[in-house]
């Protein structure tokens, strides 16, 4: 557990007095070998203040790779652990263009601030002084204390965070176990346009009162499920791949999912994870012209694919059994190697180690099953230009 702040912390944070204190604070090292000296100057320095100062300094850095700007901002270790990247606000947000909006779980305000750039006007809420003291310094908003079960707007749209951990930090994932639980959120929200961050992992028939249920990704890594409901849901279901660097791009249940069972072709595909829990995985194969393996495997196979992602040319493919996978690595000299697995029942840590690879080559092994045939495919991983 960090630092434990409170609202006259988060006031001296923001005075003129704090800012320079945080300047000079800023200046040390902070590394792991000079910690220990660096803090025993910061107590010379600013006294009992020294700790808040420090916590400070380093939830600012540690924030630099999921928040813009935040060199300003001031954060609880908690808080930042749950905000929202920067990225994947952004993208939220645009769906609230020209909207009023009510960020009811605003915390130290990572949607506000994006909500205040789309909407014509946002607020925010939360239970927590010393957050709420935080989202008013982060945003500029007008952000008042208020449970999110008693509503504090009539007409607003609504955005929604509700906590998904316990006391022990284990992930929750069922919808009375988050804080405030789902379906009371929705019911008291009933007939309100909302939006509720959620789970990644949250199964679609445990909240029946979604409209649209969109999986996002940043960078890879599957981050969350939005619930949308009233007019901000307009399709069933919606995949958003994110990347910190370029545009990203959306797929939905309302675009052709027409696609053929071929066999492997030159390429092999593996889909974005936002796509694959999105259910979508027929849909981007359709839009980009390509091919299933296996009706009930995720993988995708074609010749030419699609831009910007990292494929799998295939070397050479045929019935999986370690005995033959092991001959065909050091009949292709491959030393260092990856293991995709999909459909079968492998443990790629445990099994690397079996195959002994030797050579100075490098490759991609995927393991999968296509019909009842359990099926390798050795490859040569790509990073497509897009």
């Amino acid at each position: 557990m960090g630092y434990r702040f409170t609202v006259a912390d988060v006031a001296f944070l923001g005075s003129a007095e704090g800012v320079a204190a945080l300047a000079e604070i800023d200046r040390l090292e902070l590394t792991s070998a000079s910690y220990l000296a660096d803090v025993a100057t910061a107590r010379k320095q600013a006294g009992d203040r020294a700790a808040m100062l420090l916590e400070t300094v380093l939830l600012r850095r540690k924030a630099v790779s999921k928040l813009d700007d935040s060199t300003r901002w001031l954060f609880t270790d908690e808080a930042l652990q749950q905000a929202t990247p920067s990225r994947v606000a952004e993208h939220r947000a645009r769906r609230f263009t020209g909207r009023v909006v009510h960020d009811v779980t605003c915390s130290i305000g990572t949607e506000l601030v994006h909500l205040r750039e789309t909407a014509d006007q946002a607020i925010g809420s939360d239970l927590d002084e010393v957050r709420i003291a935080m989202a008013r310094h982060n945003t500029g908003a007008s952000v008042v204390r208020a449970d999110a079960l008693k509503p504090v707007t009539k007409h607003a749209a609504v955005l929604a965070d509700p906590a998904r951990r316990d006391s022990s930090g284990r992930r929750k994932w069922r919808p009375a176990d988050f804080a405030p639980p789902l379906d009371e959120l929705a019911e008291v929200y009933r007939g309100r346009d909302m939006a509720v961050k959620c789970a990644p992992g949250i199964d679609p028939p445990d909240v029946p009162w979604a409209r649209e249920i969109e999986l996002v990704s940043l960078d890879g890594q599957v981050r969350e499920s939005c619930l949308w409901t009233g007019d901000l849901a307009t399709v069933g279901r919606r995949a958003t791949v994110l990347k910190s660097d370029v545009d990203g791009w959306t797929i939905t249940d309302a675009e052709p999912d027409d696609c053929p069972v071929t066999a492997p072709a030159e390429w092999i595909i593996d889909p974005d994870g936002a796509v694959v829990r999105a259910g979508l995985v027929r849909h981007y194969a359709a839009r980009h012209g390509l091919a299933q393996l296996d009706p009930r495997i995720a993988y995708l196979t074609g010749m030419r694919p699609p831009p910007g992602i990292r494929a799998f040319r295939v070397i050479e493919h045929g019935r999986y059994s370690e005995k033959s996978l092991k001959q065909v690595l050091g009949r292709h000299e491959i030393g260092r190697l990856e293991i995709l697995v999909r459909g079968l029942d492998v443990d790629p840590n445990a099994l690397r180690p079996r195959l002994r690879p030797r050579g100075p080559r490098e490759g991609t092994v995927v393991l999968t099953r296509i019909g009842h045939t359990p099926t390798a495919l050795l490859c040569q991983a790509e990073r497509i230009p897009g």
